[in-house]
C-alpha cells in the first residue's frame, strides 16, 4: 500500500483493484515499441514499462481524497462480477479485495459521500455497483455520484443506438443503476465539491471527461484521469491512445496540463499511475521529464 500523501488540509489514499495491468506497447499505441522509450528506462523501468515484454503497465485504482469533513472517492475501477468477455482480467472477477482494501484506510462503503466518475469507461466505474440479491445496486449507499453531463448524454445515446453492445455493457450495469437509485448528479467543468475542491474538463480521452483539482494557495493537485496514461506520455506528449475517442484534442489536452504543472509546480495524479503517488512536470531541453512522489 502506498503511504498517504497530504496536499494542504487534503489526505490523499489509494485503493487497488488491478495491478499491474499490462498492455502490449502496440495495442495502447499504435505503431510505437518499447524501443521508442530506451532513452528513458531510467525512469520508466521496471514500474511503467517491462522493455522485455514490450508492456506499458498500468494500475487499475481509486483515489481517496479527504477533505472538509468529506470522502470522496475518484472512480470505481473494474469492480466484481461484470460480465466483460473481451477482457479476460476483467470478465467475472470475484474475492479481488478491493472492499477489503478500503477498509484498510479505516473505511466502509457507508463513509464515502461523493463518487467522481471522471469518464464511463469500463475501468472507471465497475465499482459504482455490486450484485445482491439479483440485481445490480449502488455499491456506496449514501454517496452522490457525480458524472459529466456531457459524457452520460454521450453514452445514454449510444446505449439507445446499441443495448448493450459498447463500452463492454458497463453503462447498464454500473451507471443505469445509479441513476435509476437517484444518486447520480450530472454536472460540468467548474462544478465545486467544497471550497478549493473543482472540476475540470478534460476532453479528448472521452468527450466528457472531467478531472478533479485540489488548490492550495497557488498550487494545485490535479487528478487528470486518462486525460494522461502512463509517464511514458510526459516524454512523448504525442503519444495518443488506442482508446481516446478524439486524439487530437488529447493530445492538446495533455500538453495544456503539463505545460501548467511545469509553471506551477502542480501535482498531476494520472487514473493509472501506479508504484507512485503521484508526479510532478519538469521541463528538460524542448520537452518534460516526470519527477516522481512516493
Amino acid at each position: 500500500m502506498r503511504p498517504m500523501l497530504r496536499f494542504g488540509s487534503a489526505l490523499i489514499q489509494t485503493v487497488h483493484d488491478l495491478d499491474p495491468f499490462a498492455l502490449p506497447v502496440d495495442l495502447l499505441f499504435p505503431g510505437r515499441t518499447v524501443e521508442d522509450l530506451r532513452e528513458h528506462a531510467d525512469l520508466l523501468a521496471p514500474h511503467h514499462v517491462d522493455f522485455d515484454a514490450g508492456s506499458i503497465l498500468l494500475g487499475v485504482q481509486s483515489h481517496v481524497v479527504r477533505i472538509g469533513g468529506l470522502v470522496i472517492l475518484i472512480d470505481t475501477c473494474i469492480g466484481e462480477h461484470k460480465p466483460r468477455a473481451q477482457r479476460r482480467d476483467w470478465h467475472q472477477r470475484q474475492a479481488t479485495g478491493y472492499l477489503e482494501r478500503l477498509s484498510a484506510l479505516g473505511l466502509t462503503p457507508d463513509d464515502v459521500d461523493i463518487v467522481l466518475c471522471t469518464h464511463l469507461h469500463a475501468d472507471h466505474v465497475g465499482w459504482n455497483t455490486q450484485w445482491v440479491d439479483g440485481r445490480w445496486v449502488p455499491t456506496f449507499p449514501r454517496a452522490r455520484y457525480l458524472i459529466s453531463r456531457e459524457e452520460f448524454e454521450q453514452w445514454q445515446a449510444a446505449e439507445t443506438e446499441e443495448a448493450g453492445r459498447h463500452n463492454h455493457g458497463s453503462f447498464i450495469d454500473s451507471v443505469a443503476p445509479i441513476v435509476e437509485a437517484g444518486q447520480a448528479d450530472l454536472v460540468e467543468d467548474g462544478f465545486a465539491l467544497t471550497d478549493g475542491v473543482t472540476l475540470m474538463a478534460l476532453p479528448g480521452h472521452t468527450r466528457g471527461q472531467l478531472g478533479l483539482c485540489l488548490c492550495h494557495g497557488e498550487r494545485r493537485a490535479v487528478f487528470s484521469a486518462d486525460a494522461v496514461h502512463t509517464p511514458v506520455q510526459v516524454f512523448r506528449p504525442d503519444w495518443a491512445s488506442r482508446f481516446c475517442s478524439d486524439q487530437d484534442r488529447a493530445i492538446a489536452t495533455r500538453r495544456s496540463l503539463f505545460e501548467a504543472a511545469a509553471d506551477r509546480d502542480d501535482l498531476l495524479l494520472p487514473a493509472h499511475l501506479r508504484h507512485v503517488s503521484a508526479m510532478r512536470i519538469r521541463r528538460t531541453g524542448g520537452g518534460y521529464r516526470p519527477e516522481f512522489v512516493p
